[in-house]
C-alpha cells in the first residue's frame, strides 16, 4: 500500500471544511433565519438550534471563520495521514 501525502490530505480536508463553511454562509444568506433554523434542526436530529443561530455575523468574522476552519481541517487531515502512514509501517 502507498503512503498518503500529508500535505495533500491536509489540503483536501481543509478545503472541504472551508467549502462547507461557505455553504453555510450561502444557506444563511438565501433562506433567512427560519430556513436556517429548519435546516440545522433537521440536520442535527432533535437539537433545537433556535437560540444559537445568529444572523448578524460581520463579514470580517465570517472570513476569519473560513480561515480558521481551513487551518483546523488542514491540521486534522495532516494528523490523519500521519497516523495512517505510521500504521502502514507497523503492518510491514
Amino acid at each position: 500500500m502507498e503512503k498518503l501525502s500529508i500535505k495533500r490530505f491536509g489540503m483536501a480536508v481543509g478545503s472541504a471544511g472551508a467549502i462547507l463553511y461557505l455553504g453555510c454562509i450561502l444557506l444563511m444568506l438565501t433562506v433567512g433565519r427560519e430556513g436556517t433554523i429548519w435546516f440545522f434542526n433537521s440536520l442535527l436530529h432533535g437539537l433545537d438550534t433556535t437560540s444559537i443561530i445568529r444572523m448578524d455575523v460581520p463579514v470580517w468574522q465570517a472570513l476569519l471563520g473560513i480561515v480558521q476552519t481551513f487551518i483546523l481541517g488542514w491540521l486534522m487531515g495532516a494528523f490523519m495521514a500521519s497516523v495512517y502512514n505510521i500504521g502502514l509501517k507497523q503492518d510491514n
